[in-house]
């Protein structure tokens, strides 16, 4: 009889017999930090699967976040074993072109937690192209819309004594069953509003700030984006920089008139002429620096002196 009585419960309760499935995390987080009279405030979203939608300090919004590739955010490109093409086999970590303006993404949130001035995701990436989608008359290499790369980012507002610098790590895993000679990992990309119309890099050596084109394109020095007055300015830096074989490269800017946005990115590649890039993981540091122009020069040289 008792055996019958513990049968009925499990098949009534069968939760008895397993956990049910977690919830899938909101995306939804704010962290924050003082600088200068004011706070950095870095903004997750739901609708973009954790990526950072919005960075505000000083009154002034970062980011644009116009659609689901306007953040700021990381990304990779591959060649799937053909020709290198841009956006055609493009894990991104906010969503995929498809996903527009709208309020869902195809990519998947998988982790997050945010506490205070800090902030951690990990998350399955979609690809920018869905199957039978083109870039610049390129057809998409992937077969399914999200792709079976990970990406986890850790974000610290605060580094050392640099309360306006915001320490960006992340890690890109490279799945088993593909196979890849070229692989380019945008470690960490920021979309600005048209605002920021003023276009720098700081020479490593001598110190100084350089006017530059709007490109577009990369090059090898730090770039720093500013508003006209030079009261609000972001830059990028790297300690990992340059990639093996890439001496030029790892800094880059564009400015899109069209579209009323302008971005800066930091990039690192692996070429695998004869073989394959290994599976595995792939982690990257980049810092993120806000403040004034003049400010934002100063801490990035501080910062190029205190980590190498």
């Amino acid at each position: 009889m008792l055996c019958r009585i513990l049968l009925v419960m499990l098949l009534v309760t069968p939760s008895l017999m397993c956990t049910a499935a977690a919830a899938p995390p909101s995306g939804d987080a704010v962290i924050r930090s003082p600088y200068a009279g004011s706070e950095i405030v870095i903004t997750t979203t739901e609708r973009l699967a954790g990526a950072i939608h919005s960075l505000t300090w000083n009154g002034q919004e970062f980011v644009d976040s116009a659609d689901h590739g306007r953040q700021l955010q990381s990304a990779s490109n591959l060649d799937a074993g053909s020709e290198f093409t841009g956006e055609t086999f493009n894990p991104t970590e906010a969503g995929s072109r498809f996903d527009g303006n709208g309020q869902k993404s195809t990519s998947r949130l998988l982790h997050l937690v945010a506490s205070k001035n800090q902030l951690q995701t990990t998350s399955q990436m979609a690809f920018w192209l869905r199957p039978g989608e083109k870039s610049a008359g390129h057809l998409a290499k992937n077969s399914e819309p999200l792709s079976n790369h990970l990406l986890t980012k850790r974000v610290t507002i605060g580094y050392q004594n640099f309360p306006n610098v915001i320490q960006y790590d992340v890690t890109f895993g490279l799945p088993v069953a593909e196979r890849h000679r070229i692989a380019q990992f945008e470690a960490v990309t920021g979309y600005m509003p048209p605002v920021f119309s003023r276009f720098f890099v700081v020479d490593l050596e001598s110190g100084e700030l350089q006017a530059i084109s709007d490109g577009p394109g990369e090059q090898e020095h730090p770039v720093i984006l500013a508003t006209e007055s030079g009261s609000h300015a972001m830059g990028v830096y790297s300690p990992q920089q340059p990639s093996a074989g890439f001496k030029n490269a790892g800094y880059g800017r564009w400015r899109f008139a069209a579209q009323k946005v302008v971005k800066w990115n930091c990039v690192f590649r692996i070429r695998e002429p004869q073989g394959m890039v290994p599976p595995g993981d792939y982690t990257y540091r980049s810092f993120v620096i806000v403040g004034d122009l003049q400010t934002v020069r100063a801490t990035l040289l501080s910062l190029h002196g205190a980590v190498q």
